[in-house]
């Protein structure tokens, strides 16, 4: 058989009964003839290929079947053929997002599209079949009296078929987050995001059900005032909780403080930020104990970040030296052994120059100030450490005398 076009191969067949059935097909449903002939010849052809002989033999059958029925199973007819269209044009979509939009998304710089893609292919196959179900079911003329309700169950559908694919959709996008928070290792996207997804999709459902409650001509009124009411009573149950959560949430999105950061409290306690949960925060200190602080107040604190904007950071050591010392020569020395240090202890950051400031007569010594720097706070320890050691020998060395707090006590005489 040479290839033809659908609609040209449909004229081949062209018996009398065959028209009759034409006829009333196009008369009692013109949507059918449309898919039938301008749909189906079009982008459908090119992906099945040779569509043209499957045509040729479904018109044959279509040319025997309305050669010994009656006009009466027109209507079962006609929702059969809707049916075969919905179907076809359901097979179609899911084909096409399944092959296509997917391949055209793995090309792309991000997998949230490649996931939105895979998250909607089920909720458009299953709304082209339940539209194609209803459609065809209207056309039954025994179950014209049932029309209303069908309709009914079919807006039912549609509503949690939506639901569905909102969740879908919601779900894709959390798991893309936590994808994409993983690969920075943030437990915070591990704790938040997927606790966000399952609320908003509890919400989308808790929607969804009112809806079809309404569709189902039933009072929600009264219904969604208890639901104010009981979530009010929850929202002051819970009120601590609640707080501590949206906290957890605030810390989450403007990032005061990160997992890994080494922090100060406004108590004065300071160590490395180790986990941020959904109702505290955990900061292990130097001494490997860990506070527990309630998100709520973590929130309403002064803190201190010695990670932010950077890790490196400044840092004073104070002395002093004797009065009577030359302070040229002490400034000299002690610059000489503070670069010396600078350059050599591990943690301290190299080309850095360090300063000495005089800034305060004390009671027994002049006393100053050094300015040095380290890669990372914690580095400070060692640094301190060596910079005492090396000026402790510098200044015995040199004649520099460190002065220790003296009383003098005159009595007098009487």
């Amino acid at each position: 058989m040479p290839k033809q076009t659908l609609c040209s191969e449909r004229n081949k067949y062209n018996g009398n009964e065959l028209n009759k059935l034409y006829r009333h097909l196009v008369d009692k449903h013109r949507l059918v003839q449309m898919l039938s002939c301008n749909l189906l010849k079009g982008p459908f052809m090119a992906i099945l290929g040779n569509a043209n002989t499957l045509t040729g033999n479904f018109l044959i059958s279509l040319q025997a079947i309305g050669s010994v029925a009656s006009s009466r199973y027109g209507d079962l007819i006609t929702a059969g053929l809707i049916m075969a269209v919905a179907l076809t044009i359901g097979f179609t979509i899911h084909f096409l997002m399944k092959v296509y939009l997917s391949t055209i998304a793995k090309r792309t710089g991000t997998v949230l599209d490649e996931m939105l893609v895979s998250a909607l292919k089920k909720p458009m196959y299953l709304l082209v079949i339940v539209t194609g179900v209803y459609l065809s079911l209207a056309q039954i003329n025994t179950l014209a009296g049932y029309v209303p309700v069908i309709t009914r169950m079919y807006q039912v559908l549609v509503i949690v078929i939506f639901a569905y694919a909102a969740s879908k959709v919601i779900s894709s996008v959390i798991n893309w987050g936590v994808k994409k928070q993983s690969a920075t290792d943030s437990k915070v996207a591990l704790t938040f995001l997927p606790l966000t997804g399952k609320i908003l999709s509890i919400f989308i459902y808790i929607i969804a059900f009112i809806a079809v409650l309404d569709q189902l001509n039933i009072k929600v009124t009264a219904l969604i005032a208890s639901l104010g009411v009981a979530s009010l009573a929850i929202a002051l149950a819970l009120q601590d909780t609640l707080a501590n959560f949206f906290a957890g949430i605030y810390i989450m999105a403007d990032r005061p403080v990160r997992i890994g950061d080494f922090v100060r409290l406004e108590n004065g306690e300071d160590g490395y930020v180790d986990e941020i949960g959904w109702r505290s925060t955990k900061v292990r200190t130097l001494p490997n104990n860990v506070i527990v602080i309630p998100n709520s107040k973590l929130a309403q604190s002064v803190i201190t970040n010695y990670y932010l904007p950077s890790e490196e950071m400044s840092f004073l050591v104070k002395g002093g030296v004797a009065y009577g010392s030359d302070l040229d020569k002490v400034e000299k020395v002690t610059v000489r052994t503070a670069k010396e240090v600078q350059q050599t202890v591990e943690g301290a950051t190299k080309g850095f120059e360090p300063l000495v400031r005089f800034n305060e007569f004390g009671d027994s010594n002049i006393n100053f100030s050094i300015i040095m720097r380290v890669d990372e706070p914690v580095a400070k320890y060692h640094v301190i450490h060596e910079l005492i050691k090396k000026l402790a020998k510098a200044y015995e060395k040199d004649g520099i005398e460190i002065s220790w707090p003296v009383r003098k006590v005159y009595v007098k005489k009487s």
